[in-house]
C-alpha cells in the first residue's frame, strides 16, 4: 500500500465478541445493533466499522452490553496492511444495497402519486399521507447517509431520488391547492 492509498483508506474498529449460545435472541440483538450501525462482518463474530468518534461510542457500548449479557468482547483499532480494498468494497456494497432498497421505495412513492393523480384524488388527506411517506423516506436516507462514511456509489443517486420525490410531492400539492380553489369557486358561484 502506498502512502497515498493509506491516506484514502480508513482505519477500522474491530469488535470481536462471543455471546452465550442461549438464548439466541442475544446473538440476534448484537447482530441487529451492528447492522444498524453499518458494520460489516469480516468473519463470524468479527465486525468492522470505519473509525470515527461516533462509531467508537457505538462499539464500546455494544462491547459493554455483550459483557453484561455474560459474553466477552474485544474492541481493536486497526490499520489494514493488505486487503483494504475488500473491506471497503464490502462496506460500500452493504450501503449500496440499502440505497437500492430506498430507491425502490422512491419508485413506489412516484407510482402512488401517479395513481392518485390519474384518479384525480387531490385531497388534503392524500397530500398528508404522501407527506408522511416522504418524511419516512428522508429519515431513512439520513440514516443510510450517516452510516455511509466511505461514500458508496449509489449515495448520490439515492439523494437525487429523494429530492425528486420532494419535487413530485410539491407538484401534487399544487394540484390539491388548485382543486381546493376550484371547489371554493364553484361553491361561491353556485355551479357545483
Amino acid at each position: 500500500m502506498t502512502p497515498q492509498d493509506s491516506a484514502k483508506t480508513p482505519s477500522w474498529l474491530l469488535l470481536i465478541y462471543r455471546v452465550p449460545s442461549e438464548p439466541s435472541r442475544l446473538r440476534a440483538m448484537v447482530w441487529r445493533r451492528l447492522k444498524s450501525a453499518g458494520a460489516v462482518y469480516l468473519a463470524n463474530s468479527v465486525a468492522a466499522l470505519p473509525h470515527s468518534p461516533t462509531a467508537e461510542r457505538v462499539m464500546r457500548k455494544l462491547r459493554a452490553e455483550v459483557e453484561d449479557m455474560g459474553g466477552s468482547g474485544q474492541l481493536l483499532h486497526a490499520e489494514t496492511l493488505v486487503g483494504a480494498e475488500q473491506i471497503v468494497a464490502s462496506f460500500n456494497t452493504a450501503r449500496d444495497a440499502e440505497y437500492a432498497e430506498l430507491l425502490g421505495r422512491c419508485e413506489d412513492f412516484h407510482a402512488e402519486l401517479a395513481k392518485e393523480t390519474q384518479a384525480q384524488k387531490f385531497t388534503y388527506a392524500e397530500l398528508e399521507e404522501n407527506e408522511e411517506d416522504l418524511v419516512k423516506l428522508s429519515a431513512w436516507l439520513d440514516k443510510i447517509d450517516e452510516r455511509d462514511t466511505l461514500e458508496a456509489a449509489r449515495g448520490a443517486e439515492a439523494r437525487q431520488a429523494v429530492q425528486d420525490c420532494v419535487s413530485a410531492l410539491n407538484e401534487f400539492a399544487e394540484h390539491v391547492y388548485a382543486a381546493e380553489l376550484e371547489g371554493h369557486t364553484a361553491l361561491s358561484t353556485g355551479t357545483r
